[in-house]
């Protein structure tokens, strides 16, 4: 691992990262562009480039991406902070945003709306949409001049390979499935050398957003045993969609790997495994914000915090976490109500999150 901040001008043939010469840590790293490669390589892409969270790469791709007088279109079911951050920066900097709440109005719309940027998630936050990647970056392609950017942090590249179906670039938290542990913070973009080393690498310059060696050394374990955790929380995480069916406690679950879901036969054709991922949100039947904090001091082997892709299972209640920079009249127009949980499931025993969660929504109830 290389810690050091500053390193010796290089007079000939030095190290060299993205095309320049390895002079100081703001800049690059020789562990940081270890972990960028790792990610490029699993993503299909040309090049990486590694940030210190998840949302300063989203910044810098926004800042690198977009300028004054341009427009931009994004599936409102994203990540509260990123769709808080577009309408932040569209005031300041002058270029319009608009949002889609339907996802068939999302990929009509893209096409004939002369839009710079398109942002999508390919599992959206909290409640599980997939969208039609394929379709989407279609429109894109016929639009000329459009970039379709798409945060691949819940499928992973064990499950979906955007650049693939056609996006521009790819985006993720590290902090989530990637590292794995919730012991590191990070993010990731992916494309081509074109805009991630030409562009986005002047704008993490700039704003100083650059991962730090530690983190990228923990990202690289957590890739080692990614497809081994991805596959046991899936399987795990269908055993809890389909007993959270069931359980009259529960008005309503959201996972695409059920077949009631509405992005079902979306997910089915576009993941590379008949996986979906270890995410999925219920509804508390009849529930307020007291029934739902009741529920989650109720439980024992779960954790009530916040992020996702950990080995512990995890719950988090998005009108208080994911979503609460968001005004109650948005959320309730996404169909983020009091009475919804997210949960991201571990590599706990299966049967220990049943019990746990039936005696958990019993007692609340």
């Amino acid at each position: 691992m290389y810690r050091s901040a500053i390193y010796r001008y290089p007079c000939r043939g030095g190290a060299a990262f993205h095309g320049r010469p390895l002079k100081y840590i703001r800049e690059d790293n020789p562990s940081v562009y270890c972990a960028e490669r790792l990610l490029a390589l699993l993503e299909e892409g040309e090049s990486g480039l590694g940030f210190n969270t998840g949302m300063s790469a989203f910044t810098v791709l926004v800042l690198g991406l977009v300028g004054r007088g341009d427009r931009v279109a994004a599936l409102a079911h994203m990540y509260g902070t990123a769709l808080q951050l577009l309408e932040e920066l569209s005031r300041r900097l002058g270029f319009s945003l608009d949002l889609f709440y339907s996802v068939d109005e999302f990929v009509e719309g893209v096409g004939g709306g002369g839009y710079r940027v398109v942002f999508l998630e390919s599992m959206t936050n909290p409640l599980l949409y997939v969208p039609p990647i394929d379709e989407v970056a279609k429109a894109c392609r016929d639009a000329e001049g459009c970039l379709l950017v798409v945060d691949n942090t819940f499928t992973t590249p064990y499950l979906l390979k955007p650049l693939r179906l056609g996006a521009s670039l790819v985006v993720h938290s590290a902090t989530k499935y990637l590292g794995g542990h919730n012991d590191v913070a990070g993010g990731f973009v992916v494309g081509p050398g074109r805009l991630v080393d030409d562009v986005l690498w002047e704008w993490r310059r700039m704003t100083g957003s650059i991962m730090q060696p530690d983190s990228a050394y923990l990202v690289a374990r957590g890739v080692k045993t990614l497809p081994l955790r991805v596959e046991r929380q899936s399987r795990t995480a269908r055993v809890v969609a389909e007993f959270l069916l069931e359980h009259p406690r529960v008005a309503e679950v959201y996972y695409p790997g059920l077949p009631g879901h509405p992005s079902h036969s979306v997910a089915s054709r576009l993941f590379l495994r008949r996986l979906y991922g270890g995410v999925l949100s219920f509804r508390i039947r009849g529930a307020g914000m007291s029934d739902v904090e009741r529920f989650l001091s109720r439980l024992r082997v779960i954790t009530p915090a916040p992020s996702l892709g950990g080995v512990e299972s995890t719950i988090a209640y998005p009108v208080v976490s994911s979503h609460s920079t968001i005004s109650e009249e948005e959320r309730r127009r996404l169909g983020i109500t009091p009475d919804l949980v997210r949960l991201s499931v571990g590599l706990e025993d299966p049967e220990d999150l049943l019990e746990d969660l039936d005696r958990a929504l019993t007692a609340a109830g």
